[in-house]
């Protein structure tokens, strides 16, 4: 008979790959089951349940997940989920604060992990995508915790212009942790569980006596609509989540790309009855400007930017010809289209951002001028509207600009004129291009003819007429080649398409300097 078979014992190999399984598994669990609980219960999602929902399924590969923070209150991973992933197929970069971990905060190791991904993002030339849940700084962590945030806040900065970067703040977000979200491109909240303050609420009411809460000093709604904090308002997670993958199809990788062109969808010469109509009403009729963005821009799809914020000015993406474009408009449905102190930084900021990126401009002007008041003076609309003017005349990327109705003063200036360096302008047979409106302007030209006149308001009216026809027309402004064309509003899609065809391969020249001073 043969001898009987000895027992066999489990291969070195396989213990290993159990021990490695069973550490992955704890680190995945973050603060354990009943924290992810809570967390649930306070109707917000885990990391890892984010990070699911944003980028392409299985696509998501992590890195520092058996990372440690101090030791004696430790778990793997130190309260952020770090890595790269896909959106739409296209590589990037993302971070999440992991909530059940000791409430989010910023200690060093999870300060390591995010600058690592910065940095991954950084030399990828990949766009960085933040979420945002967080307590803030990690006390017992003194100033190690305060000095992640700034090694944080540098390398956005030098991130800035070079990679777009997003951020969802998706709970609090408090204290000096405010200035990361703020370094990005974008913003996007969710209503109802996002919160941004530098003080919080029982502080503010300590020191100033001003008593509120959570959302009526920082919450989404009023950093959508009053600061300005705010681009993109949410009505729920995956509602945040589907906002930044769209806005992310009108962007570019990095600086050096240009945004990927789709297949165009629509007829590029498409007539618009509704712009012929439009130039046939009573130019004192306020209408929605976004009615004639939708107009011109394939498949009528727009994605608005700050679309709560600043609504005399709208901002946003469209695409032309399967070609991502950058808009500003004056909307004459709210303050006239006047432009103020935050019409002006809202606009100027979207501005920068399309020219660092390489998409195109276009500029739909319909201004009666600025918003005047003490409460604009005081607050520096010189200084603030300046921005506008700067951002303009220093962007390099094609421009082109339809004065729809009225564009007066220096408000028509700022609204890429030709005079700041737009580069194909159009007006419409309605437009009107002053110094001032045609009634102010006749009031101060001929107060006393109108005043000797036998009937003042007939004689009024033939002065405007007159003022319109001789100063204010479009054919004027076109015969000194500030206009380089007259057109029919119905076809403004196709004049705009060829011209940016045509304009497509420009390159603006740049003077050798450090860098200019904004005036902020």
């Amino acid at each position: 008979m043969g001898e009987a078979r000895k027992p066999r014992h489990q291969h070195p190999a396989t213990g290993q790959l159990e021990e490695m399984r069973a550490r992955v598994e704890r680190a995945r669990t973050g603060g354990g089951p009943e924290a992810a609980a809570r967390q649930h219960a306070a109707g917000k999602l885990t990391a890892r349940e984010r990070l699911d929902l944003l980028l392409d399924e299985d696509s998501f590969e992590e890195t520092d997940l058996l990372v440690h923070g101090a030791e004696g209150r430790s778990y793997a991973g130190d309260g952020v989920v770090a890595g790269f992933g896909r959106v739409g197929g296209r590589p990037v970069c993302a971070y999440a604060h992991d909530y059940t971990v000791w409430s989010g905060t910023m200690g060093v190791a999870q300060a390591h992990k995010i600058c690592k991904v910065l940095d991954l993002a950084f030399e990828s030339g990949l766009p960085v995508l933040s979420l945002c849940d967080s307590a803030g700084a990690r006390l017992e962590e003194g100033v190690d915790s305060l000095g992640g945030y700034g090694e944080i806040f540098h390398r956005h900065v030098a991130a800035s212009g070079h990679i777009p970067q997003l951020c969802a703040i998706l709970g609090p977000c408090a204290g000096g942790a405010v200035y990361a979200p703020a370094l990005h491109d974008f913003v996007f909240m969710v209503d109802g569980i996002s919160h941004m303050y530098l003080t919080a609420p029982e502080l503010v009411a300590g020191v100033g006596g001003e008593a509120c809460d959570p959302e009526t000093l920082g919450g989404a709604a009023m950093h959508s609509s009053r600061s300005g904090v705010c681009h993109f308002l949410a009505r729920s997670e995956p509602d945040c989540f589907r906002q930044m993958r769209e806005l992310l199809d009108y962007l570019p990788q990095n600086w050096r790309e240009r945004a990927k062109p789709v297949m165009p969808s629509d007829d590029p010469r498409r007539p618009s009855e509704v712009l012929g109509a439009l130039t046939e009403m009573d130019p004192k009729k306020p209408y929605r400007i976004c009615e004639v963005i939708w107009e011109i821009a394939d498949g009528h799809q727009f994605l608005e930017v700050h679309k709560e914020f600043a609504r005399n000015i709208v901002t946003g993406f469209i695409r032309l010809n399967g070609e991502s474009v950058g808009v500003v408009a004056n909307n004459p449905a709210y303050l006239s289209g006047a432009l103020d102190i935050s019409a002006s930084e809202k606009a100027a900021r979207f501005v920068r951002f399309c020219d660092c990126f390489n998409i195109p401009l276009l500029t739909l002007v319909d201004v009666p001028g600025y918003w005047p008041g003490l409460e604009q003076e005081y607050n520096g609309i010189i200084r603030k509207g300046a921005k506008l003017v700067y951002a303009y005349c220093q962007s390099s990327v094609p421009k082109v600009t339809v004065v729809l109705r009225k564009a007066y003063g220096g408000a028509y200036e700022v609204m890429g004129s030709k005079h700041i360096r737009g580069d194909v302008n159009f007006a419409w047979p309605s437009a009107e291009i002053a110094v001032m409106g045609p009634a102010r302007a006749v009031e101060v030209l001929h107060a006393e003819r109108i005043r000797a006149a036998a009937d003042p308001e007939a004689e009024r009216r033939c002065l405007v007429d007159d003022y319109v026809r001789d100063y204010a027309s479009p054919y004027q402004a076109a015969r000194r080649g500030y206009i380089d064309e007259v057109i029919d509003a119905r076809q403004t899609r196709s004049k705009v398409i060829r011209a940016l065809q045509f304009l497509r391969q420009k390159q603006g020249a740049r003077i050798p300097k450090k860098h200019g001073n904004i005036p902020f």
